[in-house]
C-alpha cells in the first residue's frame, strides 16, 4: 500500500509499505478514505520536526483520518465491514498514574500516530490501510461525509480547550489566531453557549472562515490594531480568551483583554513567553494550558456525525494521494488554504 512518508525536511515521498495486517482479536482493519494535513505534519515537512523533536528515521505522517471498515477481528462488537469510522490517533498506556486518574492525554507512555517523540517513531495514519484496536474507532452514520469526519481530531483538541476554560454560557470570548484550531475553537465556544465570540488574526482570509464558522466579530490585527487594543480598555472587556496563535504578543494581549477573575487558555504552542505577572496577580486572572484531548474525541465525532456542528467551512480542498507534495504545499499557504485533505480512495 502507498503511504505518505517524510524522510528529511522537504523530502516527502509516496512509499510502498506492507499492507495492513489481518486484524487480531479486538482489532479492526480500516481502509483510509480521507486524511487532513495538520500543522504538526507541516512542521515535519518543512523542518523535520519541532522544538527538540526531530525525525531520526522515515516516518509516515498523519493523524486526522476517517475511513471504512475492511475487516473485523474476533471478539469485536459494534463494527462490521462497510461501516464508516473515524480513527482516534491517541494510544494511551492505560496503566500509568495519569491514565488511572482519567487524564489519558497526559499519559506517561503515550503513543500518538505520526509522532517522532518516541524512537522508533510512532508511524502515522496517512496510508491506504491501517489495523488498530477497536477502541480507537468511532462508528459513523452511513451518510456521514468522511471529509467532515476526518476533522474529529482537531475538533476534539478544541473541545478539550473549551472544557479547560470552564462554563462559557453567556460569556464574551476572544479567540486569537484563526488557523484550523482557532476556527474550531470559535465553533466549539459557540456550541457550548458563548454569547459573543471575537476572532483576531493577521490576515483577512482566515478571518473570513472564522466568520463563516460562527465568529460574531472579526478583527484584522494588521489593518485595525486599535480595535484589538480597545478590548483591553479599563480592566478588560472579555470573560475568556483563547490564544491559538502561540505568539507572545497575542498571549500578552489576551491577558490584558480579560476582565478580573477571567480566564486565558493557552492553546497554541510557541516559544516561552514573558508574562505580565502584575496584571495577572492584581486582576486575579487564571492562565491555563490545554493539551490534546481525551474523551472529547468521541464527542467531536458524534457532533459531526449528527450534524450538530458544521465543519465544512474549513475544508479548502481534497486532493488525490498521488498529489501529496502539492497538497502539502497548498496547506502551507495560509492565504489560500485552511484545511487540505488527501483522498486515499482514488490513489
Amino acid at each position: 500500500m502507498q503511504s505518505v512518508v517524510i524522510h528529511a525536511p522537504n523530502d516527502l515521498r509516496l512509499d510502498d509499505r506492507a499492507n495492513a495486517p489481518a486484524p487480531q482479536p479486538g482489532e479492526v482493519r480500516v481502509a483510509i478514505s480521507r486524511g487532513g494535513i495538520c500543522g504538526s505534519d507541516l512542521h515535519y515537512f518543512h523542518h523535520g520536526g519541532f522544538g527538540a523533536t526531530r525525525i531520526k528515521e522515515p516516518m509516515i505522517l498523519g493523524h486526522e483520518v476517517s475511513g471504512i471498515v475492511d475487516a473485523v477481528g474476533q471478539g469485536v462488537d459494534g463494527f462490521a465491514a462497510g461501516d464508516r469510522v473515524t480513527v482516534n490517533p491517541s494510544i494511551p498506556c492505560g496503566r500509568c498514574q495519569y491514565c488511572l486518574r482519567d487524564m489519558r492525554n497526559q499519559c506517561e507512555d503515550m503513543r500518538f500516530a505520526g509522532s517522532a517523540m518516541r524512537f522508533p517513531h510512532q508511524q502515522g495514519l496517512f496510508r491506504q490501510g491501517v489495523t488498530v484496536d477497536a477502541a480507537q474507532l468511532v462508528r459513523l452514520s452511513p451518510t456521514t461525509d468522511l471529509s467532515h469526519a476526518a476533522m474529529a481530531e482537531p475538533l476534539a483538541v478544541c473541545l478539550h480547550a473549551v472544557r479547560r476554560a470552564g462554563p462559557l454560557l453567556g460569556k464574551r470570548v476572544l479567540v486569537s489566531g484563526c488557523g484550523p484550531i482557532g476556527c474550531l475553537t470559535v465553533l466549539a465556544a459557540k456550541h457550548v453557549g458563548a454569547t459573543e465570540v471575537i476572532a483576531t488574526d493577521l490576515g483577512a482570509a482566515p478571518l473570513d472562515i472564522a466568520a463563516r464558522i460562527g465568529a460574531d466579530r472579526t478583527i484584522d490585527i494588521a489593518s485595525a490594531p486599535d480595535q484589538v487594543e480597545a478590548l483591553t480598555e479599563g480592566k478588560g472587556t472579555v470573560d475568556v480568551a483563547f490564544d491559538c496563535s502561540g505568539s507572545e504578543a497575542a498571549l500578552q494581549t489576551a491577558i490584558r483583554a480579560v476582565r478580573p477573575a477571567g480566564t486565558v487558555v493557552a492553546v497554541g504552542l510557541g516559544p516561552d513567553a514573558a508574562l505580565p505577572l502584575s496584571a495577572m496577580v492584581t486582576r486575579e486572572i487564571t492562565l491555563t494550558g490545554t493539551f490534546r484531548f481525551d474523551s472529547e474525541f468521541g464527542l467531536a465525532a458524534h457532533l459531526i456525525d449528527r450534524g450538530a456542528v458544521d465543519v465544512s467551512p474549513l475544508l479548502t480542498q481534497v486532493m488525490p494521494l498521488r498529489e501529496a507534495a502539492s497538497a502539502f504545499a497548498l496547506a502551507s499557504d495560509r492565504s489560500r488554504a485552511m484545511k487540505v485533505q488527501l483522498d486515499f480512495d482514488g490513489g
